[in-house]
């Protein structure tokens, strides 16, 4: 857990930094399975591919069940199909049947064994595998915590354009966790994840043009991109603009000047 403000990491149970203040936050969280596929009447035809070995088929198939598209939700039959297409190499598959383990659903909740399947999709250079190896990194769950795994997982989906892992490395460039200390860094990350819709890099970038720090001090822009995070419901984003709002600080200004690009941001990318 870290503080939203300075950086500090904290123990798990604490809400607020003991040097600051702020908020206490964890890593952007792991991804989890988006996949949609068919409905009722496709399950029969998926499920006789899926009997003879077709691992897309059989992967379809474990959405069905967790999802309960068309036919009875059934996790421990989703990771079933999950495992045999995985096992082909399918990579949602394997990055499916992490989700199942770190989650519990299905099996037995095994973070070695989700550690084990991102990792086998990670390296078919699946982004949300990649993001979610990053966050087990960076927590130390069901590895030692080990920063420079967390920046080189992270990095790898941050690349691909991975909105939350554009944010967790512009944190860890903050922080100077796993990389050295490089604000211009982290804004650079920061800004690649806010651009994208992401409401905590808009509301980390907020800070960064806030405080000043990896760019020149500049209220109006810290308030731009914390009411675009405010506007995505983030909390701390419209506490921040309250109080530079009574300080003063260029808040009523920027509610008269409206930047040209506000209606156009790009939407949050599906978690």
């Amino acid at each position: 857990m870290f503080c939203t403000r300075c950086g500090k990491q904290h123990a798990p149970d604490v809400n607020f930094c003991t040097s600051c203040g702020s908020p206490v936050k964890p890593p952007e969280p792991p991804a989890t399975s988006t996949a949609q596929v068919a409905s009722q009447k496709d399950s029969p035809i998926f499920l006789e591919l899926a009997e003879q070995g077709n691992a897309d088929a059989q992967f379809k198939l474990g959405v069905m069940y967790a999802q309960g598209q068309g036919i009875p939700q059934d996790y421990a039959e989703a990771v079933r199909w999950f495992r045999q297409a995985a096992k082909q190499g399918n990579a949602d598959a394997q990055f499916d049947l992490g989700i199942a383990y770190h989650q519990g659903q299905g099996v037995s909740q095994d973070y070695a064994e989700a550690i084990r399947w991102y990792c086998q999709a990670a390296e078919q250079g699946d982004a949300r595998g990649q993001h979610n190896l990053g966050v087990m990194y960076a927590q130390g769950g069901g590895v030692p915590q080990d920063y420079t795994e967390a920046v080189r997982w992270f990095r790898q989906a941050a690349e691909q354009g991975d909105a939350r892992s554009q944010h967790n490395l512009g944190v860890m460039y903050a922080q100077g966790q796993g990389v050295p200390q490089d604000y211009a860094e982290a804004i650079r990350w920061y800004r690649q994840a806010a651009e994208q819709g992401n409401a905590e890099a808009q509301f980390n970038l907020g800070l960064m043009y806030a405080q000043g720090q990896g760019v020149p001090q500049d209220h109006a822009e810290a308030v731009r991109w914390f009411r675009l995070a405010a506007e995505q419901g983030n909390t701390d984003a419209r506490f921040n603009l309250r109080v530079m709002d009574a300080q003063g600080q260029e808040v009523q200004q920027e509610n008269q000047h409206q930047h040209s690009d506000k209606c156009n941001r790009p939407g949050i990318s599906p978690s």
